[in-house]
């Protein structure tokens, strides 16, 4: 699901809160013109207020303010709406990215605002807002249709073990089962169904120029795309989080390994049997800081191995709501740093040595992400933000 393709609807109502009277009217003014339904509040007691008789979906708040300031206006609304919040401050000695966000803000702008980067910010807060709407609606469908996959699952499995002369039949069946489970798991995440096509693709680019027979090849390039099948697990307000993870939502998160291999296993047919042995051991580190086993070096299979290193190329280049696409260059030299340290240093070599062929799958599969910005050029305080607070985790 593309994050620029969510629909907002129209008249979108917006509550500004600021006790400079000038401010509170240009943007009032702007937002009325640009087709926002507008209202205002001078500080946060008023916006309380206003907020009991009215619902709003995105509010957008000063932090220096008489009385309540911005920040515990913030906290109150996060505790009993759901609207966004979006702070906004002239101080820097205001700014701490990390504290607003994990007190619930959606976003940070520094005064004096250009009202350009603000509805470009202010319609990424939206897009993100209505995506997770479109998530909820499908969510309810798709628990209704994993419980009656993971019936069938058992059904198909037993039959397999039951009935030898079916085998081929079942087994197609049974990947097909497996297969519309990546697809539900692919909905809980921002990820899109090309990424589970490039990763095939890089996967398969990898086994072959590495020399491995055509058979494991071909195993490799079905499996590949069960890598993260466990996500299926994982709640929605860890997995589609969009600041910095904490330690415990870390550990949630990194079962998604064990529970995918969990779905995959115990079955006969060879391709589930890699597709097991991936999705447990992708996020194992050459240097043993990996998970869930802290494996190293060649105790990691090579399928594993392989997938690491799609799947790290994968995330720098594609856009997530949390991050823009890194350029090529900047995701191979990232790449490359990890050669010999997280990653399998023969295998970085032949993943950069073919780097246009990799390049050639990536422009292919989907939506080209360009390393120049659809929207708007990240500010150098937005690339140190994200890269730091946000996207380092995440390769973790």
């Amino acid at each position: 699901m593309n994050l620029q393709n969510v629909k907002i609807p129209s008249e979108i109502p917006v509550l500004v809160v600021d006790d400079e009277t000038p401010i509170t009217e240009m943007l009032f003014q702007a937002l009325s013109k640009a087709g926002y339904t507008c209202r205002t509040a001078a500080n946060g007691e008023q916006a309380l207020s206003v907020m009991a008789e009215n619902h709003f979906d995105v509010v957008l708040t000063d932090i220096r303010m008489p009385g309540m300031n911005g920040v515990d206006l913030l906290k109150k609304i996060k505790a009993a709406y759901d609207s966004d919040v979006m702070v906004m401050t002239g101080f820097t000695e205001d700014y701490n990215y990390e504290s607003i966000v994990t007190a619930g803000a959606s976003d940070f702008i520094q005064k004096p605002i250009s009202f350009k980067e603000l509805t470009i910010r202010l319609k990424r807060v939206l897009r993100m807002r209505y995506l997770l709407v479109e998530r909820d609606q499908i969510n309810t469908e798709l628990q209704n249709s994993v419980k009656k996959l993971k019936k069938y699952s058992v059904e198909l499995k037993n039959a397999l073990i039951e009935v030898e002369d079916a085998h081929e039949e079942l087994q197609y069946a049974y990947l097909d089962t497996i297969n519309r489970l990546v697809s539900a798991a692919e909905y809980k995440d921002e990820e899109t169904g090309d990424h589970i096509v490039r990763m095939s693709g890089y996967c398969t680019l990898m086994a072959e120029k590495i020399g491995l027979t055509d058979e494991t090849v071909k195993l490799i390039q079905y499996a590949s795309p069960m890598h993260d099948i466990g996500k299926i697990g994982i709640p929605d307000q860890i997995l589609l989080k969009p600041g910095r993870l904490t330690a415990d939502e870390f550990e949630t998160i990194k079962t998604h390994t064990t529970i995918g291999a969990s779905i995959l296993a115990e079955s006969r047919a060879d391709v589930l049997k890699t597709a097991h042995e991936i999705a447990l051991n992708h996020h194992e580190k050459w240097d043993g800081s990996g998970y869930p086993r802290g494996l190293k070096k060649e105790e990691i299979p090579i399928s594993g191995r392989i997938v690491g290193i799609a799947d790290i190329f994968d995330a720098l280049t594609s856009r997530r709501p949390y991050k823009d696409p890194y350029p090529l260059e900047v995701a191979v030299e990232i790449i490359r740093s990890e050669q010999g340290v997280k990653l399998d240093p023969d295998l970085v070599a032949v993943f950069i040595s073919h780097i246009d062929q990799v390049e050639q799958i990536r422009r292919e599969v989907g939506e080209v992400e360009n390393a120049s910005l659809a929207d708007f050029a990240w500010s150098e305080r937005d690339q140190a933000v994200h890269m730091d607070r946000i996207i380092a985790p995440r390769l973790k």
